[in-house]
């Protein structure tokens, strides 16, 4: 089992930015793939980004540019870089991790086990 845990969330003027990071807990030999999502407010959960074991990394468009996703040597910390946010970013902030043998690591793969997430709201 693999334990998640999103801290950094709150509220800033658009144009402004954040750091998410994710504790990474448990079988952490076990995970291939760790990713950010968001769920804005009446939407589907979407994916952000997502890196793998090797650092390769995966962007959704709308945050290209904006957003880097990185993680610690030991795989114990995810963070997502988020700058120049917009409104549009609002939502809560899930940070997820993919087993080994589940596929490529895209920004919007199944993943295995999720955090409960953390709030980021942006004012206009």
């Amino acid at each position: 089992q693999v334990q998640l845990v999103e801290s950094g969330g709150g509220s800033v003027q658009a144009g402004g930015s954040l750091r998410l990071s994710c504790a990474v807990s448990g079988t952490i030999g076990s995970v291939y793939c760790m990713g950010w999502f968001r769920q804005a407010p009446g939407k589907e959960r979407e994916g952000v980004a997502a890196i793998d074991r090797f650092s390769s990394t995966s962007y959704a468009d709308s945050v290209l540019d904006r957003f880097t996703i990185s993680r610690g040597s030991a795989w114990r910390t995810v963070d997502l870089l988020m700058t120049s946010l917009k409104p549009e970013d609002t939502g809560m902030f899930y940070c997820a991790a993919m087993q080994w043998g589940g596929g490529a690591c895209r920004y919007d793969a199944a993943m295995d086990y999720w955090g409960k997430g953390t709030l980021v709201t942006i004012s206009s």
